[in-house]
């Protein structure tokens, strides 16, 4: 059986390593990345609390030693269902089983000037773009004698109340309560402003009453200002527009406020269903299809009974659903009966700063918050990085960082843009 894998993501990663030395099963994974990495701490790169290999490793050496697993480069332009065909931007491949765990990509809901002007947080690539422009920010504010132009340089605006909104402004609060105070004693006496923005009534909407109150409570003490119920509508001339009139000036929009899967030529408009995610049946084969399957952030599955309008996009879910189906391509070849897939929810979490977090169990119902939160949640992120080097050296960062209250890692480093042929 040849199964193709698009994408290497927590869903396209895990059903490989279950495949792995299974006989009568070649599976080769596409993605426009030769590295897989580790979405939840992409903010920490972008903060420089972390260099973008703690989080990250290469497919090449992950897939060293597994005869029948492979990588190839390159991006999926379309799909030949009649003849079982991927083409790629590099050349074509011919499966026996598709399966797309292309994740999602950061949605501007249309607005063009955010799109254009923004900071997205979704991508390594994003997170290093990200520290580059804000180091670079910090030292044209040094330079500049204009006072507006200084202020405008060193607010922030954060655009959206999940997880990763709230986590990277409580990492640059933390930052600008400390370190850049000391390296920057130029910018000792400007005035800055760090703002956290949802269109919502509160912050992680998803979790509970409590989370959401303490997390509101600790931002507010670290002098993050933060506005509910305000909907971006435009950022250009370094202001950012709101629904109800109001504007801030800066020249910093941090955008974390939505995701949106990715379509690809060659499937169906019928077979997409919510945010053009991939619609499926239980099995996460994609409807109105024989032999294509969707997991992880790009499906939406309604089949579950505990989640009738699809299951969140979180990491737990891509996991398993990987694992799953990898289960069910085992018993295909065994001519066994299949499972569906029900989604087994193990919590959420959310970190606010050194500390400070917040954590929600659904069975048993609790709730923690504090430094026992934090250090569930630090706990957690470590053993889910993909291999032993990664969880060794984040972990050394992160105790770096905790007892000297500093990182080393506030370089700009550009490398050149290039694309795939």
């Amino acid at each position: 059986m040849k199964i193709v894998i698009v994408g290497g993501g927590f869903a396209g990663i895990n059903l490989a390593k279950e495949l792995t030395n299974v006989p009568d099963i070649q599976v080769t994974l596409i993605d426009k990345n030769n590295y897989n990495f580790f979405p939840p701490l992409i903010y920490q790169v972008a903060t420089a609390y972390l260099e973008p290999s703690s989080i990250s490793y290469p497919f090449r050496k992950f897939f060293a030693g597994k005869k029948n697993l492979q990588f190839r480069l390159g991006e999926v332009l379309s799909v030949n269902q009649a003849e079982n065909k991927v083409i790629l931007s590099n050349g074509e491949l011919f499966y026996d089983r598709l399966i797309f765990a292309s994740g999602a990509e950061t949605s501007y809901f249309g607005m063009e000037n955010v799109q254009k002007n923004a900071i997205p947080m979704k991508t390594l690539t994003d997170a290093i773009e990200m520290r580059n422009r804000l180091l670079q920010n910090m030292e044209k504010a040094v330079l500049t004698k204009n006072i507006r132009e200084r202020r405008k340089l060193l607010t922030v605006v954060v655009a959206g109340g999940g997880p990763t909104g709230v986590e990277v402004s409580g990492m640059l609060a933390e930052m600008r309560n400390g370190i850049l105070r000391k390296e920057y004693p130029e910018l000792e006496t400007a005035a800055s402003n760090l703002y956290l923005v949802d269109g919502g009534n509160a912050l992680l909407s998803p979790m509970s009453e409590a989370s959401q109150k303490d997390t509101y409570e600790a931002l507010t003490k670290m002098g993050v200002v933060v506005k509910l119920n305000t909907r971006v509508t435009d950022f250009k001339d370094d202001l950012v527009y709101f629904a109800d009139g109001a504007t801030i000036a800066t020249k910093n929009l941090i955008w974390a406020a939505g995701v949106s899967a990715k379509q690809f030529e060659g499937i169906s408009a019928e077979s997409y269903g919510r945010g053009r995610r991939m619609a499926t049946d239980g099995y996460n084969r994609v409807n109105g299809t024989q032999n294509i399957y969707a997991i992880g952030d790009t499906a939406i599955m309604t089949t579950d009974a505990n989640f009738p309008d699809g299951h969140p996009q979180v990491a737990q879910v891509a996991i398993q659903q990987g694992k799953n189906l990898a289960k069910n391509f085992l018993f295909m070849l065994k001519n066994k009966p299949l499972n569906t897939f029900v989604y087994n929810d193990k919590g959420s979490m959310a970190i606010i700063g050194k500390n400070k977090a917040v954590v929600d169990i659904p069975k048993p119902k609790m709730h923690f918050k504090g430094i026992f939160a934090w250090m569930v949640w630090l706990f957690i992120h470590l053993i889910s990085l993909i291999t032993y080097r990664n969880r060794f050296k984040t972990f050394y960062n992160w105790m770096v960082a905790y007892f000297a209250k500093d990182q080393s890692y506030r370089m700009i480093i550009r490398p050149n843009k290039q694309e795939i042929r």
